[in-house]
């Protein structure tokens, strides 16, 4: 067919994704100039439709960028008032006192909020400062110039055939040039994950490495909720069989979010990620808690829990990497959206010096030193090797090793130096047949749900005429070697039931229920194949979370 003829325009500063991350760097980027053309991407139908509410946010970030965040109306009304650490077995648990804790652990003068509502209140600050933000603009490529440098992104391609042709009633969508593009896609986004391809970014770091989280929103009983609360836990039920943990965070309104992540490091791929969330919620503490009330929503993300060591190189020609597109999250306190924010900051300032100095198309490499030795890096500097550790030894050896490890570099050293990740978390799957299934109960439809009950609270949907959004490399592989060597672990890691394995004619099928997607993006990092590449699907689609 005929070359696709779209529509240009053109800006200083063109951002993809509207999370902490671009939407700082959009507000800095104004601040430092009013001048400058900024335009924001968001793939969700509005602002926030993609961020699952429920977070403690450190406001370091925004301080940095809004210093009178409080005056503007920022959605922060709930510090922490308590927090509470758990070992949990079977039937009880053992509360570990916060006084050993290093520093950095602590959460006073930390926020519960919602993530999204941050974000549409972000939006509005961006707006008014005259960045121009477009929701249900999914980005779909990337616009290389004639020096290989990236200018751009196409965005808005609707109504493509179901075998990713354009048809009669294609809309090609327009390009969007910049002297520079931001990438803040959030974890594993599909766009990042090409550039970090394409220049090799990756080179001479640690693999990154990865946690599914999972997490419902709760109205629990008025006479049981405890505003300002946070308790995170370790242990049963996950034990032995991966890395993990969980998080209660107590909002106003009666509201509680109630998370569960697990490192995708895990070797048994019979483990069952989200019956591990369902099963947790029958523990004595979690379910006195919730029993009464009613669960609202829920929705699932993988979270990058590399670090410091496993950050990729974050600029190529024209282009830079933000926020989760990096990987950002301090693993030991489960935040990193202070640190996003920091890191849109810093890439816009580097992109204002570099745009007043007449340049464009080329490296941000200030952006780059700002990270790695300004806050952000000093930060996961800090925390670096407690995944590792965790994931090497176990979960005792992280508790002691690793909070050994924290408090050493609290004053400035290590004992262990940079402790490596190894394998990825893909080749870190095991065969099947050297493990035991696990027997997982069945949800009883009041503190425990079936998957596709669940999803149904995720508000997700994706147009049926679309092509699917979940490629596979090689269609025949799920069933001629998944299936086979790993008992096909879509099947179990992916906490939406995209993935199924039915009979067909007397044999096993391979079947992607792509509509049920939640863009948690965690087959584009856990199958053992890697086979699943995750790419966005066209604008507007995907979850919906309440704006609560």
């Amino acid at each position: 067919m005929a070359e696709i003829e779209r529509e240009a325009m053109e800006y200083d500063v063109v951002i993809v994704g509207a999370g902490p991350a671009g939407l700082s760097a959009a507000i800095r980027l104004k601040q430092l100039d009013e001048d400058l053309n900024v335009v924001v991407l968001e793939k969700g139908s509005e602002v926030g439709a993609h961020i699952l509410s429920g977070a403690v946010l450190d406001p370091c970030g925004l301080d940095a960028l809004i210093p009178d965040w409080k005056e503007k109306g920022a959605p922060l009304t709930v510090p922490v008032k308590e927090d509470n650490f758990y070992m949990l077995g079977e039937a009880g648990q053992i509360r570990i006192p916060n006084f050993p804790m290093p520093p950095l652990m602590n959460n006073h003068g930390n926020y519960i909020v919602s993530m999204g509502n941050v974000c549409r209140w972000m939006a509005e600050q961006a707006e008014e400062l005259g960045v121009e933000i477009f929701p249900g603009m999914a980005c779909s490529e990337l616009v290389y110039g004639d020096n290989g440098e990236v200018k751009g992104v196409v965005a808005g391609v609707f109504g493509l055939e179901q075998d990713g042709s354009y048809g009669p009633n294609t809309e090609p969508g327009m390009e969007l040039h910049g002297k520079y593009v931001f990438l803040s896609e959030g974890v594993r986004g599909s766009l990042a994950k090409e550039v970090i391809a394409k220049y090799d970014l990756q080179a001479g770091k640690e693999p990154q490495k990865f946690g599914v989280g999972m997490k419902e929103i709760w109205e629990v009983d008025p006479a049981k909720h405890k505003e300002g609360t946070v308790t995170h836990t370790m242990g049963w039920p996950l034990g032995s069989n991966a890395g993990g943990g969980s998080f209660i965070y107590h909002l106003d309104n009666n509201q509680v979010y109630v998370g569960f992540v697990v490192h995708l490091n895990y070797k048994n791929p019979h483990l069952f990620p989200y019956m591990e969330f369902q099963r947790f919620k029958h523990h004595p503490v979690v379910a006195d808690l919730l029993k009464g009330g009613k669960r609202v929503a829920y929705g699932a993300r993988a979270i990058t829990e590399g670090g410091y060591q496993s950050m990729p190189k974050m600029v190529a020609p024209g282009v830079a990497l933000l926020g989760c597109s990096v990987g950002m999250v301090n693993v030991p306190r489960i935040k990193g959206n202070h640190n996003a924010m920091l890191s849109g900051k810093a890439a816009a300032e580097a992109a204002y010096d570099a745009i007043k100095a007449d340049r464009s198309g080329d490296e941000l490499s200030d952006y780059e030193v700002e990270v790695r030795t300004g806050p952000i890096g000093q930060d996961l500097k800090k925390v670096r090797n407690v995944k590792p550790i965790w994931s090497k030894w176990g979960l005792t050896a992280s508790l002691m090793l690793g909070g050994l490890d924290m408090w050493t570099n609290t004053f400035g050293f290590s004992l262990f130096g940079t402790v490596s990740h190894g394998k990825t978390d893909a080749a870190a799957t095991g065969k099947a047949a050297d493990f035991k299934p696990i027997d997982y109960p069945k949800p009883d439809g009041v503190l425990s749900f079936d998957r596709l009950t669940n999803v149904s609270f995720a508000a997700t949907n994706h147009e049926e005429s679309q092509p699917c959004h979940l490629r596979l490399a090689d269609p025949n592989l799920p069933i001629n070697v998944n299936l086979p060597q790993f008992d096909e672990p879509a099947q179990r890691y992916c906490p939406a039931g995209v993935y199924e394995v039915v009979e067909k004619d007397g044999k096993p099928d391979f079947v992607v229920n792509f509509q049920n997607c939640v863009h948690c993006k965690t087959c584009d990092i856990k199958d053992p194949s890697q086979n699943i590449t995750w790419v966005t699907p066209q604008g507007g689609d995907g979850p919906n979370y309440p704006n609560m």
